[in-house]
């Protein structure tokens, strides 16, 4: 199967049915390969009632080489980058880690997973990493305080 007979099938499985707290439109019709994740905040986490604009892009050589997932809206995580990139470090993404035969869906379940519990021992930013292990009380403020500023919808 192409990548974009692959890439089509697993779209229209995550538009029929999202995993939870998720949803996924392509950024523009005619490119397949870019797309916007629409992430809620899991309950239980410094996230909740966040509303978090990702964008997932695959390259043409998928499912051999691993999407690029990345935070649009600003987050404070010890796993994604605190830069206008937003680049998130996912174990699975990793080009040696990453296998053809995992899916996308899975990829949104663990950066869903992630915000619910955030790998300090991988982390892309060393200092959140730090406060994450030795401050929690301090990071749940500061990551809350980011998402109503960031990701809560001012109505």
């Amino acid at each position: 199967m192409g990548s974009q007979k692959r890439i089509a099938k697993e779209l229209a499985e995550l538009v029929e049915s999202p995993p939870d707290g998720i949803l996924v439109k392509l950024a523009d019709e005619s490119n397949l390969y870019l797309w916007k994740v629409y992430m809620e905040g899991p309950e239980g986490s410094p996230y909740h009632n966040g509303k978090f604009l990702l964008n997932l892009s695959l390259p043409t050589e998928y499912p051999f080489k691993p999407p690029t997932v990345s935070f649009k809206t600003k987050i404070y995580h010890p796993n994604v980058t605190n830069d206008d990139k937003g680049s998130m470090c996912l174990g699975m993404l990793r080009a040696d880690e990453w296998k053809p035969s995992s899916r996308i869906h899975a990829v949104l379940e663990f950066a869903r997973q992630l915000l619910a519990e955030p790998m300090p021992d991988d982390a892309i930013e060393g200092r959140i990493a730090e406060q994450y292990k030795n401050d929690r009380k301090r990071y749940d403020e500061v990551a809350k305080e980011w998402t109503r500023k960031y990701a809560v919808e001012s109505s």
